[in-house]
């Protein structure tokens, strides 16, 4: 589903920078594509909403998962982190 015409803005959080310049070069790869996919439609095909936990949403890449908000008003996805698939949801 794509909300509107406008290309969104990325954040990522200075945690989720380090994690993802710590992914092997393959994976890098593959991530930097999803998140730049996510300028154009911040809800791509798969992405879940994480009940109980506000705004956020998931969508998966292999066994990593990029957790994320999204502000329409602003254009903005805020990525939180990137972790793999063990330790994304642990509070």
């Amino acid at each position: 589903m794509i909300r509107n015409k406008k290309e969104y803005k990325i954040i990522l959080a200075s945690s989720a920078a380090k994690e993802i310049l710590a992914l092997s070069e393959s994976v890098f790869k593959r991530m930097s594509k999803v998140i730049n996919g996510l300028k154009n439609n911040p809800l791509p095909r798969g992405t879940l909403k994480l009940m109980g936990r506000g705004n956020l949403y998931r969508i998966r890449v292999g066994v990593y998962r990029i957790i994320y908000s999204i502000d329409d008003k602003h254009n903005i996805v805020d990525i939180t982190y990137i972790r793999h698939r063990s330790k994304a949801y642990k509070k």
